[in-house]
């Protein structure tokens, strides 16, 4: 069972993991955080030869809890281009093509061997998409997508795995291909998910900014942090909540609090 509530409020901690974040403040040296940054592409591409395209569930929930992504057509029959940022092995790029013939999607990922997957899906169209390579802080969308053509830019799970100190290089990058009064549609992890609280001693690298054990790397957002980071690259801000999920299980009686941040900024 899970149960789910929207809101401003950030979640608030009971004292053992107050105490046990307080205590963990060591940071990963200056060295490895240089070599990660600088093998951050070959290590999400070894996660997905290791995982294939087992790993992620299919996101059947996107049009459910994005309602824009139907919204957006004005009328029946309407042809709606959207980007995939960081589309991974396709699990929500397919569902969407699946469940909308009318979608043209531009999809990309940092990572090539998840670009090659994707191309390998029986579901993979050259006449519904275009899929590439692409490292969103530094490669030109324009290089593939045409300015000001977009009508929803999907960023799911994708910013988080970004340095902080890069991420305002992504937005900058998709605000070209957006078209204008048009959005970009936001879901990643929230502050105090349950994924920041399991980081063990040693895989701090900044301020709610951990390294995984494989090397990949993950931020956890305050509504704040987001809120800034889009409005300084031209955005205006639609929604921006923090979505708190308690999944129960209840064969083991253990109740893990996630916490995700979900959000909609519209190019003006």
């Amino acid at each position: 069972g899970a149960f789910q509530k929207k809101g401003h409020s950030a979640r608030v901690l009971s004292p053992e993991e107050a105490e046990r974040l307080a205590r963990d403040q060591v940071l990963v040296s200056e060295f490895k955080q240089l070599k990660l940054e600088k093998e951050a592409q070959k290590n999400w591409d070894l996660f997905y030869k290791r995982n294939s395209t087992n790993f992620f569930k299919d996101r059947h929930w996107t049009t459910r809890e994005f309602q824009e992504l139907k919204a957006c057509c004005e009328f029946a029959d309407q042809k709606l281009t959207i980007l995939e940022a960081g589309c991974g092995v396709g699990n929500c790029l397919f569902p969407l093509l699946e469940e909308d013939l009318n979608i043209f999607a531009y999809a990309c990922d940092f990572s090539p061997r998840a670009v090659e997957y994707v191309k390998k899906n029986a579901l993979y169209s050259t006449e519904r998409c275009k899929v590439f390579q692409c490292d969103l802080t530094k490669d030109d969308l324009l290089d593939n997508i045409p300015a000001d053509s977009v009508d929803v830019v999907t960023l799911i799970f994708v910013l988080s795995a970004i340095h902080p100190d890069k991420m305002h290089l992504v937005l900058r990058n998709i605000y070209k291909v957006l078209k204008p009064g048009k959005c970009v549609l936001f879901r990643d992890y929230g502050l105090y998910d349950h994924a920041m609280l399991r980081f063990k001693s040693g895989s701090k690298l900044g301020e709610n900014f951990y390294v995984r054990q494989d090397g990949t790397r993950s931020y956890f957002f305050t509504e704040e942090f987001l809120s800034q980071l889009f409005k300084a690259e031209g955005y205006e801000q639609v929604v921006n909540e923090y979505v708190q999920r308690e999944t129960v299980n209840r064969k083991e009686d253990l109740c893990v609090p996630r916490v995700f941040l979900q959000s909609k900024f519209q190019k003006p």
